[in-house]
Order: structure tokens, then C-alpha cells, then sequence
């Protein structure tokens, strides 16, 4: 800080005023030695520091086409909405990704440190000065028009469009895609293609191998005759229970193939079930979405499955700010964890997923742990602080987490139902049970793992119906 001292009042005398004067002229004709200002370049600018991060962390759904509400591509960008740049990043209410840093390290990770939130702020507080335009990095380029994954070997796409409304409520609606395969395969990667991504908020893909959404759809169709459009309604889960998935998409999220000699198994006369968030935009808007499916060249060496950990019991109570559900499975055998999805409605405020060794404890109505702050913390899988049901979705690990026989995965999940939880769909609240409605609410959390030994894939389905079995 640099502080100034001014001397408000001079009490000068007639004859102290022409000494003063005279002296100013005497003067007037001598050198002055004028003294050095201080630098005005800028210590934070776009050039050096910010494009940097909006770069890896906002472009790519702050541009043209995409989700963001203006683009991030260039200076003129940036400094137009400096002010909400800021006031974003400082709640943490953008870039949206809620896991937690220190729980489980992910690909694609859209987290910003604290020094980067200081350096957003510095220089909105600073005036947004764009600095050396030589020193600004280049925008990042994106595939257009292309598969970012190369050429599917399957392409499919929703039978036709479905429109969704200028205004009014958030539309989440499910498409059944029949995939007509006539044999087994195994999936590698998904790619999945929104021709509006305006409108689109995310998906999520389902894979239904015994026609049960078929038969959801049919009733939908029966009990509103007034709604021709194609698909139907359903908040929450896809409306049955899935024969398995092929992950999802969310404005920013980059496609990925599993790790080598991974793969999904994909029963033949499969159906694919796409559950998609649809979010107006002011105006009619219409959406056909395509799936590429890339399938494996040789049968792999292990075959993916996912584990469910849940509980069907809620029963919240009208204003309980701190509901907790929990849940715990054993795994059978060695297994390495490749990816993870929690799942639940609006009240729910923080998630909480580790994994405790063979031979220590942890109680499931304790949070997990960093595991330097207890030996019995065992591995964290994830930690969401403040869960939004709006952004949710897979989070695949950057490195698969190995985990032996014996150890047990933990669940906790805590619930505010309360009135000043401002997502409560209540008001005043109300009691809220489980369910597949906006009104109700779900505790789960789905698990992709693979056995390190094949002939433990038999052990690990056992273990995963038994345990489905049991969450009834």
C-alpha cells in the first residue's frame, strides 16, 4: 500500500508569502531533478496469466455452439465479463466440477486452485488489462463436424427430433435406440453427439438388454395421448433397472477409451436408452441426438462390471438439515476401480466414497478421510462437498485404483431437508422418501471395476446380485 500525507492548512504571514514567491521565481530558471514514477505495467494480465486458465478449464464449453452462455476465446471476451469471471470462480460455482480435490485423481479434471481463483480476481480488481498480446498462448482448437474418438464402428441415432419448449421447467426425457445387434460385443468407448448443444444440458446412457424400457415407453404413451413426441418422462433413473451403461456426456466432457484390454460386454438385441436433461433457452430449440460405439477388436483380456452401492430406505424428515444414508459392500476378490458415479436427487448436500483394507475399520456413519489424517481412512474414491443434481456424471480415474480382497467400500451421504437448502423442491418442506420423482429422492453409487484375474468375473456378478438383492 502506498500512503499519501497532505498538509491541509498553511498560516503564512504577508512578507512569508513574497519570500515564497520571489524564491518560486529564482528557482523557475534551475534544473529539477523530477523523481522516477513507479512501473505501470500490470502484474496480472490475460497474456501471461489468464488465458492460461481459461484455456484449459472454460473454453471448451465457452465457445461457439457449445453450452456457455458467451464465449472465453479471446481478450474482447474475457474482459466483457471479467466481473462474473470472478464471482463464479470464487463460489466454485463454475467450472462445474464438484469432486473434490484429494479425493481420487481424475481424467479430465476442470479444478481450480485457490492461487488460480486469486489470479481471476487480481485481475478483475486491476481492470482486466490485456498485457503483451505476443505473450497470450494460442485458443485452443477443437474437432468440428468429426468424431473426436475416430471413425465408430456403430453409429445410431434418435428416430427423430425432439422439441423442446422456449420456457418453463427443465425437460429430462428418455429415447429408447434399438442397437439391432445380432451377436455379443464388447464396447472399447461412446462417444456421444448433441446436434444442439445449446439445449442440451447432459445425458446419460443406459443399456437395457431384457426390453424393459421398451414397455416404459408404451405405457408413457398410453397415459398421455396428448404427447406426440418421441421418448418419455422420467427425473431421476431411466424409469427400470439397466442391464448396464456406456458412461454419459456433459457440456466440456471429453470422450475416452477404456484402458488396454479393458472392454463393457454388450448383449446382442440390446437397446440403448438415452435419459437427457434438456434446458430452455428462450426459445424453440430441437435436438437428435447420435452415439458412436466403438467396439473391441479381439475379445479382452478383462471384462468391465459395475458394482451398485445404495439404500432404498430414505425417509427424510421435514426439516432434518442432516440426513444420512449409507451403505457398504465387500468386494470378493482383487478388483481395480476405473470409474465412479454418484447419484442423487436435489437435497442431497455431500457425498462421500472410500474404500477400507482388510484388517481396519470405518464405521459407515463416519465421512471419509484423507488418508494422512488416519490410518484407517483407508482409499478415498470421491468426496462431493456440494452435490447439484444438474451436473453430475463419470468420473473415470487417470490411473485405475487397485483394490484387493477383502477390502469394503463405504458409501455416506448426507441430506438437508431443510428450508434453507435452496434446492429443496418443497416449500415449506416436506417429508421425502425414495424415489423416482423430483419430489423424491435416491442414494447411489455405481462402480466400474474389473477383476485383476478373469476367472473372478463369475465371483464378481454373484457378489453384485447379491448385493442388489439385498438394497431391496
Amino acid at each position: 500500500m502506498i500512503s499519501t500525507r497532505f498538509n491541509r492548512f498553511f498560516a503564512i504571514g504577508v512578507f512569508g508569502a513574497l519570500f515564497l514567491i520571489i524564491s518560486a521565481l529564482l528557482i523557475g530558471t534551475m534544473p529539477v531533478r523530477v523523481r522516477a514514477q513507479p512501473s505501470t505495467v500490470p502484474s496480472v494480465t490475460f497474456a501471461h496469466d489468464v488465458a492460461p486458465i481459461l484455456y484449459a478449464n472454460c473454453a471448451s464449453c465457452h465457445r461457439a455452439g457449445e453450452a456457455g452462455p458467451f464465449p472465453l476465446m479471446s481478450y474482447d471476451d474475457a474482459k466483457k465479463h471479467a466481473d462474473i469471471i470472478a464471482a463464479v470462480v470464487k463460489t466454485r460455482q463454475m467450472p462445474p466440477w464438484k469432486a473434490e480435490s484429494g479425493y481420487g485423481h481424475f481424467l479430465n479434471e476442470r479444478h481450480l486452485t485457490d492461487d488460480q481463483i486469486a489470479t481471476l480476481a487480481a485481475w478483475n480488481a486491476a481492470g482486466a488489462p490485456e498485457g503483451d498480446p505476443s505473450q497470450t498462448p494460442p485458443a485452443p482448437s477443437f474437432p468440428e463436424g468429426g468424431w473426436q474418438l475416430g471413425k465408430p464402428d456403430l453409429v445410431v441415432q434418435m428416430s427423430e427430433s425432439f422439441t423442446v419448449p422456449a420456457s418453463g421447467r427443465d425437460v429430462f426425457r428418455c429415447f429408447v435406440v434399438p442397437l439391432n445387434l445380432e451377436t455379443d460385443e464388447y464396447v472399447t468407448a461412446a462417444e456421444f453427439r448433441p446436434s444442439n448443444r445449446k439445449v442440451v444440458h447432459h445425458s446419460l446412457l443406459f443399456l437395457d438388454s431384457r426390453g424393459q424400457a421398451r414397455g416404459v415407453q408404451a405405457k408413457w404413451t398410453a397415459d398421455h395421448p396428448d404427447d406426440h413426441q418421441i421418448g418419455y418422462d422420467h427425473f431421476g433413473g431411466p424409469g427400470f433397472t439397466p442391464s448396464g451403461g456406456l458412461g454419459g456426456w456433459a457440456p466440456g466432457a471429453m470422450p475416452s477409451f477404456l484402458p488396454d484390454g479393458i472392454a463393457r460386454f454388450l448383449a446382442a438385441g440390446s437397446d440403448l436408452v438415452i435419459q437427457t436433461h434438456f434446458h430452455p433457452t428462450g426459445k424453440t430449440e430441437v435436438e437428435q441426438s447420435s452415439i458412436g460405439i466403438y467396439f473391441a477388436k479381439k475379445p479382452p483380456a478383462r471384462v468391465l462390471s459395475q458394482l451398485l452401492l445404495g439404500n432404498r430406505h430414505l425417509d427424510i424428515p421435514a426439516g432434518d438439515k442432516s440426513y444420512v444414508a449409507t451403505d457398504a459392500l465387500v468386494l470378493p476378490c482383487d478388483v481395480s476401480v476405473v470409474g465412479i458415479t454418484p447419484h442423487a436427487h436435489l437435497i442431497c448436500k455431500q457425498m462421500d466414497v472410500w474404500a477400507t483394507l482388510p484388517g481396519t475399520s470405518s464405521p459407515t456413519t463416519q465421512a471419509a478421510t484423507k488418508p494422512d489424517e488416519s490410518e484407517s481412512a483407508g482409499v478415498p474414491l470421491i468426496r462431493i462437498g456440494d452435490w447439484d443434481f444438474n451436473w453430475q456424471g463419470l468420473y473415470r480415474y487417470a490411473t485405475p485404483l487397485r483394490l484387493p480382497k477383502g477390502a469394503t467400500l463405504h458409501m455416506r451421504y448426507v441430506y438437508d431437508n431443510s428450508a434453507d437448502n435452496e434446492r429443496n423442491p418443497n416449500s415449506p418442506p416436506a417429508e421425502i422418501r425414495f424415489g423416482e420423482q423430483t419430489i423424491n429422492e435416491m442414494a447411489f453409487c455405481f462402480l466400474e471395476v474389473v477383476p485383476e484375474r478373469a476367472m473372478d468375473q463369475l465371483a464378481l456378478r454373484r457378489a453384485r446380485i447379491q448385493h442388489l438383492l439385498s438394497l431391496r
